[in-house]
């Protein structure tokens, strides 16, 4: 069963790029810094860009969406790709409330 939380990951991209931080900036930048953390920590070959493989070994959410967050086909996701998941995502949450 899935929690109804939103998972980590996708709560710092939210937080982070969704204008949020404005209200709290201390939170919304360790939040931003949290995510590039975990990001550079999974991105093992340094390229800027996670493959299934790092994806699956270091951020489980992006490894479970891997598909549609590499809507292109190309293999291998961005940190801006995975933002932009997690507002979309956001995005559809609030719509259907």
């Amino acid at each position: 069963m899935r929690s109804p939380f939103i998972p980590a990951i996708l709560a710092c991209a939210l937080f982070a790029t969704a204008g949020a931080a404005l209200a709290e900036p201390a939170r919304g930048e360790r939040l931003q810094a949290e995510l590039q953390q975990r990001f550079a920590s999974a991105d093992r070959d340094g390229d800027g860009r996670l493959s299934a493989e790092e994806a699956k070994a270091g951020m489980p959410f992006v490894s479970r969406h891997f598909a549609a967050i590499d809507a292109e086909g190309q293999g291998s996701v961005s940190l801006e790709q995975i933002k932009s998941f997690a507002q979309a995502q956001m995005a559809r949450r609030k719509g259907a409330q």
